[in-house]
């Protein structure tokens, strides 16, 4: 039952927002602990694993804004385990409580390799006109990352040609700096975050830009795991991916609406520094605005599409913006149809080939592409739906107690409430409560599937207290079913690519899938940056969508098979949890199976230092 603490928490006319509005020089994380830090009760409930009865679902309800829509009861069940966690520590969510729940509508997401999700950021840039908040674990010098400072150089252009004030840009990302153990934020000095490994524009080259960067870590695994922006307060874009050039399949939501400030102030945290200068639209809710997709203010949305014709391509070379999403979608989507003499697969060959991986071949049969991959997936107009930001904060003692966080308690609250079905995709699975829970669900007869990257740091997964590989932890589930019916009803997959018919190993870097998803009863669905492996679980700082609309879910689950080759080729065996080459039987190369060896720490020991330097998976 949630309490009354939390219930007033969430009814508190003060957020971290509200205050730095009225005191910008104030620093935000000051300004959190003092809201929250001495406002815990005595005694913390973890939630409940039996549902919550109609009375406690009434006051659930009165804990968020939710308009003129309708909270399902299992969203409901689901936000009030998220709410439960605030008992403990109100501050564990990383975003003040009474922007946790309210609505948003999703016009846009996008199921792609990296650089498009960078070219969407890259997009949303340029069509700014007060402010950007850009936060990001990994940020390294690469064609994804140029993509992203060449928008900040067109947006200065642009801000000088409107003449006024400077648009304002505040950057988060995690380099890690031993400095961080006195200070958790640390400043970075233009010379600095101008060097070859970060390479930002410098002040003269974006004159009518206003940029300062921030570099936060929380020792010692505290990592800022999260990849998230916020332009005018009024979009927020929610990814899977880091800025940096990879073969990884990502994923990224558009979001509008009132839940855009739950967003913000998210970001405000984050940046953890006074606002100096402020942030121009601190003054200026989403909640009071027309959403820019609904509003008349933006006509381009609703207008005709343009002609037919493939568009040219944005790159690092030739920029091609786009002014709204119907015509950025449709120059993206466009570049997947096949070039005279060239067949649909190759199409989607050369679209998967990013750069640091150019000549993969494809192993699929034509008749694989049935179903044609369409990386931007743009919905047709919708109300605004139930929404909450379901977080953690960075834990960075190497221990496992930081587990009351609304990020966790949701994610084992949509699995326990779950009454059909469960899909997750994430690049790995082995944080123990998430395993133990999508066992017992199983076993109560609801459906699970579960697309999983092969190989996806296993060297980091084999550490000492990280719980193992995907392959072991698919052969643990396995074997904890004592049913064939039980066993019928997990099916683990092994990510396959939209050109392939055999997963291929991470350690090649050549097909990988970086996307964290989980769908509920095809209907609440969970997005974000929270993998399900025992980092994100117990110590990095995530930031999460739980969102309330069959309608999108649909949409989703439909557009990541649409865009893999997973469901078709992907299934491991149930014998040992492992994917089997069809015809030889053989495990992918590469493949660790599910004994790792007597030498598995020191392999482990490789995977941490890959990590740090940015080398590895996360």
């Amino acid at each position: 039952m949630l309490s009354d603490a939390v219930y007033e928490l969430c009814h508190d006319d003060k957020t971290v927002t509200s205050e730095l509005l009225r005191d910008p020089s104030q620093s935000p994380p000051k300004v959190f602990h003092h809201l929250y830090h001495d406002r815990k009760p005595p005694h913390h409930h973890a939630g409940s694993t039996e549902g919550v009865d109609a009375e406690g679902l009434t006051k659930v309800i009165e804990c968020g804004k939710w308009g003129h829509a309708q909270p399902s009861e299992l969203f409901l069940q689901i936000y009030h385990d998220a709410l439960c966690a605030l008992e403990k520590n109100p501050m564990t969510g990383v975003v003040s409580p009474p922007l946790m729940g309210s609505t948003g509508v999703v016009p846009l997401t996008i199921i792609a390799p990296l650089p498009d999700l960078c070219r969407h950021m890259a997009n949303c840039i340029v069509r700014a006109e007060k402010e950007v908040i850009l936060a990001t674990n990994f940020w390294i010098h690469s064609d994804a990352s140029t993509l992203v400072t060449n928008a900040f150089r067109e947006l200065s252009r642009r801000a000088g040609e409107r003449g006024g004030a400077k648009v304002v840009v505040k950057m988060v990302y995690d380099r890690g700096d031993p400095q961080q153990v006195f200070e958790n934020h640390l400043p970075v000095p233009e010379k600095k975050y101008t060097n070859d490994k970060v390479h930002l524009p410098a002040a003269h080259e974006i004159p009518h830009l206003d940029l300062q960067v921030v570099n936060y870590h929380r020792p010692i695994f505290g990592t800022f795991h999260s990849k998230f922006m916020v332009i005018d307060r009024r979009i927020g874009l929610l990814q899977s991916s880091n800025v940096q050039d990879n073969d990884n399949l990502e994923m990224m939501q558009h979001v509008e609406g009132p839940i855009v400030d739950g967003l913000y102030d998210t970001g405000l945290i984050s940046w953890g520094r006074p606002l100096e200068p402020p942030l121009p639209m601190l003054d200026s809710p989403a909640a009071d605005a027309p959403i820019p997709c609904h509003s008349s203010q933006q006509p381009d949305y609703d207008a005709p599409d343009p002609a037919p014709g493939a568009l040219p391509e944005l790159t690092i070379h030739d920029e091609h913006y786009d002014p709204d999403i119907r015509r950025e979608a449709q120059r993206m989507n466009g570049l997947l149809q096949p070039r005279e003499g060239e067949t649909r697969l190759a199409a989607v060959t050369r679209r998967l080939n990013t750069t640091i991986q150019t000549d993969t071949t494809a192993d699929a049969p034509e008749s694989s592409q049935e179903a044609i991959m369409e990386p931007y997936l743009v919905l047709p107009p919708h109300d605004p739906f139930p929404m909450a930001l379901v977080n953690r904060e960075p834990w960075g003692a190497p221990n496992h107690s930081s587990v009351h966080t609304p990020q966790n308690s949701s994610f084992l609250a949509a699995i326990n409430n779950a009454q059909r079905s469960i899909f997750i995709q994430t690049p790995n699975m082995n944080a123990e409560p998430i395993v133990l829970a999508l066992i017992e669900a199983v076993k109560r007869g609801v459906s699970v599937t579960c697309y999983l990257c092969l190989g996806y740091n296993d060297a980091g997964e084999l550490l000492p207290f990280q719980n193992g590989t995907n392959e072991m932890v698919a052969h643990r589930m396995y074997k904890a079913l004592e049913t064939d019916e039980h066993r019928a009803q997990l099916r683990i997959h092994n990510y396959v690519a939209k050109d392939q018919t055999k997963p291929i190993h991470n350690s090649f870097k050549r097909r990988s899938c970086h996307i964290k998803l989980m769908i509920i009863d095809e209907s609440v669905a969970i997005q974000g940056n929270g993998n399900l492996d025992t980092q994100s679980f117990y110590h990095s700082q995530e930031v999460n969508f739980l969102l309330d609309s069959p309608f999108v879910c649909r949409a989703w689950r439909e557009a990541i098979d649409r865009n893999q080759n997973t469901a078709l080729y992907g299934a491991v065996s149930p014998d040992d949890g492992c994917w089997h080459d069809p015809e030889t039987n053989e495990l992918p190369a590469h493949s660790i199976g599910i004994d790792p060896g007597h030498f598995s720490w020191a392999k482990g020991a490789v995977g941490a230092v890959q990590r740090v330097r940015g080398a590895g998976g996360f």
